[in-house]
């Protein structure tokens, strides 16, 4: 569990069950102080003062809008901190999930872009070969094969009609590999980040 460190002021203001109170019902919502008080049951000026003080230790935030007569009130992110302590490591784990989406994406495209290796006329013996669709005779059949064992395994053959060679497109599958485990990363810590999310709704004080 994460821990939160507590100044003497703090521990001060959450030394009251009536305090805590109040933390609790501003938990995931923004309230003004007539709701805060048919919540808690307290009247304005107590509810006002024990506002006032958790907002001068930082563990409310008062929200006031310029034109409006209504001040809201919510928890900051020290006292969602000290609710749910859990907040930052989940915080984190999320953002994990989406750089796992990322990598995972940018394998899959290093994947599919491939290597293009060329197979020149000058490495396939000097003139055009029956391969790009010549008449030539006299092929250097030996540098083809030469050619084409140049280029890994599992390489495609394609001819490109623009500039008469012969290109050879390789993938390379570890790509593949890696984007299928970002993909089961991410999938694993989403569902982690969630499971720990809504475990996280209950307020630990």
């Amino acid at each position: 569990m994460s821990k939160v460190t507590l100044d003497r002021d703090t521990f001060k203001a959450l030394a009251s069950d009536t305090r805590l109170d109040i933390l609790r019902t501003l938990d995931g919502r923004r309230m003004n102080l007539t709701e805060i008080a048919a919540q808690t049951k307290l009247n304005k000026a107590t509810l006002h003062e024990h506002l006032s003080k958790l907002a001068e230790v930082g563990l409310v935030k008062k929200k006031e809008r310029e034109g409006h007569k209504w001040v809201y009130y919510k928890l900051s992110w020290k006292g969602e901190n000290i609710l749910h302590p859990e907040n930052t490591r989940i915080v984190i784990m999320f953002a994990m999930t989406f750089v796992a989406l990322t990598a995972g994406f940018a394998q899959l495209y290093l994947y599919l872009k491939g290597t293009v290796f060329s197979l020149s006329e000058e490495l396939l013996g000097g003139e055009k070969s029956p391969v790009l669709g010549g008449n030539e005779t006299g092929v250097n059949t030996s540098g083809i094969q030469d050619g084409i064992n140049s280029v890994p395994e599992n390489a495609r053959l394609f001819l490109d009609s623009s500039d008469g060679m012969v290109n050879a497109l390789y993938q390379d599958p570890l790509f593949l590999y890696l984007a299928v485990g970002c993909f089961v990363l991410f999938i694993v810590l989403l569902l982690v980040s969630l499971w720990r999310f809504w475990g996280n709704k209950t307020p630990k004080i």
